[in-house]
């Protein structure tokens, strides 16, 4: 694979702030700006191997820019794809999973034994027991859970193992796992509110036509 090399004026007008330091026991974020002081000292070592000739130590330091900046952008590294077995394997270990299937080559659809499993935290731990095994940029973990009774219960949890909920890699398709399209499900519980406040309403005015019955002395 051609390796892509990037320039250093880009790099460096690419860097921003540093971002706040990672939570503990989180995945890996890709999104965030270069950070100036890696960038940096990167750009130092390259240019130090440069100088003694050690031409391994200058491809190290271009292959870490370019992941840098890769992850940067959202972009997936197509040359370290999870391998699917592995990863239905190693997820199995997380607390509350039942079962794993990959939807297409970038979903893994997973069923969790209680609603409250149903979590952004069971994603975070699969995403972790996939880190060793390739790129989790190009993975977008979904959660089902195996106790729901009702529709709210039943609709998936979904999210890219590095990034935020709702957003997807440079690429990636925002593919729709449930069987009912979020917003229908946010539309029909409107129209049960509606109708449940109609009802209310109706009930109302049905007691108090009663009451002005009663209390109407009769002519």
């Amino acid at each position: 694979m051609t390796r892509l090399i990037i320039p250093i004026i880009l790099l460096v007008s690419a860097c921003s702030p540093a971002p706040s330091t990672p939570e503990a026991k989180r995945p890996q974020q890709a999104g965030q700006p270069l950070e100036p002081v890696t960038t940096a000292a990167r750009l130092a070592e390259i240019r130090g191997n440069a100088l003694v000739g050690n031409q391994e130590g200058v491809q190290r330091g271009i292959d870490g820019l370019n992941d840098d900046f890769r992850k940067s952008i959202k972009l997936a590294d197509p040359s370290r794809r999870v391998d699917r077995e592995a990863a239905r394997s190693a997820a199995r270990d997380v607390d509350g999973v039942r079962s794993l299937v990959w939807i297409d080559h970038e979903n893994l659809l997973g069923i969790v034994t209680s609603n409250e499993e149903r979590s952004q935290t069971t994603i975070d731990a699969i995403c972790m027991q996939l880190e060793p095994l390739g790129d989790t940029l190009g993975v977008v973990v979904n959660l089902q859970s195996g106790a729901a009774r009702t529709g709210d219960e039943l609709e998936i949890l979904s999210r890219n193992c590095q990034l935020a909920p709702g957003d997807r890699a440079m690429m990636q398709r925002a593919r729709v796992v449930d069987a009912i399209d979020p917003a229908v499900r946010a539309q029909h519980r409107a129209n049960a509110g509606w109708a449940q406040t109609q009802k209310v309403r109706a009930g109302e005015a049905a007691e108090s036509a009663r009451v002005l019955e009663v209390s109407t002395p009769e002519m």
